[in-house]
């Protein structure tokens, strides 16, 4: 696990409560294919520091929130408190510590890219969910990830290693790109159906704080949205 989760958790923690990235472009576009959540049960994966955690309770909703980072979990408990089951897990390893057929939704922001292989964890995401439940993440968008390095397979699973400014000084982060094929293919696989995609949409209040950035997304995706349904 990188350093931007775990040494820089408190700063990160921060900067995504209100930046352009996360917080005018990347949650409201999944929030979008969350909808009403009220009196249902909600997973949060990868929950980071609690930000959706908090929107689910704020909503009504039964919250167990998970991530790999025993400091993000920490963030997230003292946030919200008895307000959410909140625990760290490495969901390559699965959901052993939840139930068949126990939620409603299961949500996971910004995490799916940190795995190489999606299968396993689509599997158990299926199998925690009750019949008909909905599976919503975000991920990179594949085109963005491959542009930026030309001696790429696009059809391979491939780490790539950056330098982020999340936090106001560059940070090293790995995660995997893959194609489309790879990512329905493994939805599909997992006993997935696709309901929704989307490219998301920047909050209109990503004018104020970042014009450059509002306009740039509005004309060039970054992220990807994706709405499932377990059968």
């Amino acid at each position: 696990m990188g350093e931007m989760y775990t040494k820089h958790a408190e700063k990160y923690a921060d900067a995504i409560e209100n930046n352009a990235y996360n917080g005018l472009y990347e949650r409201p576009s999944t929030l979008a294919l969350v909808g009403e959540v009220n009196n249902k049960a909600v997973l949060d994966l990868g929950c980071g520091p609690g930000v959706y955690a908090q929107h689910f309770v704020n909503q009504g909703a039964t919250v167990t929130a998970v991530d790999l980072s025993e400091q993000m979990v920490q963030i997230t408990k003292q946030k919200l408190g008895d307000a959410v089951t909140c625990y760290a897990q490495d969901l390559s390893d699965g959901l052993p510590k939840e139930a068949d057929d126990s939620y409603d939704f299961v949500v996971c922001p910004l995490m799916v890219h940190y795995l190489e292989d999606l299968v396993p964890l689509f599997k158990e995401v299926n199998r925690v969910l009750k019949q008909g439940g909905w599976f919503i993440f975000s991920t990179h968008h594949p085109l963005v990830d491959f542009e930026d390095d030309a001696f790429s397979n696009y059809f391979a699973v491939e780490r790539i290693t950056e330098d982020w400014n999340t936090v106001g000084e560059p940070v090293e982060v790995s995660f995997f790109r893959r194609s489309f094929t790879n990512l329905f293919d493994s939805l599909a696989e997992s006993g997935f159906t696709l309901d929704k995609f989307s490219e998301g949409q920047p909050d209109p209040a990503m004018k104020e704080v970042s014009p450059e950035t509002f306009d740039k997304l509005s004309r060039r995706p970054n992220f990807i949205f994706i709405r499932a349904k377990a059968n």
